[in-house]
């Protein structure tokens, strides 16, 4: 199964009104990052256990390890939560910029140095999202 089947299969296997939520936000970051390099993780480990919820990714970028190592990443991601929806805006170094730029603007959501989670779509002002996720990328883009 490719990316984007796997995509299709998350979004629908939600139920709704989260699925119809999740399809929104996915076709929005879609419109920010126009032809970006789309990812899929279940959430499992390689022993298949699941340590994780699944998120559709969005971008890359290549995360720098203190011995060295490098990995592969998505920039942004996007999952369905048990109580609402999280968008993770990672690699930005400075853990307080999300909350402090975007927090008190986003609405009613929680803002974590790299999380937003919320409730429902309805809850938070989607262009100040997209701005974080525009802002996410750039930082990430530039290392």
């Amino acid at each position: 199964m490719d990316v984007q089947e796997q995509i299709k299969e998350y979004i629908t296997s939600q139920p709704e009104p989260k699925r119809s939520e999740i399809q929104e936000l996915h076709n929005h970051i879609l419109q920010v990052l126009p032809g970006c390099k789309l990812w899929f993780d279940n959430g499992k480990n390689s022993e298949n256990k699941t340590v994780s919820n699944p998120n559709i990714g969005y971008g890359f970028y290549t995360i720098k390890y203190a011995d060295g190592k490098t990995r592969d990443f998505f920039q942004v991601g996007l999952s369905a939560n048990t109580t609402g929806i999280s968008v993770y805006i990672l690699g930005i170094k400075d853990k307080t910029y999300l909350a402090q730029t975007y927090g008190k603007e986003i609405g009613k959501a929680s803002v974590t140095g790299y999380c937003i989670k919320f409730k429902t779509q309805k809850d938070i002002k989607i262009d100040i999202l997209e701005a974080a996720i525009r802002y996410g990328v750039e930082v990430t883009s530039e290392n």
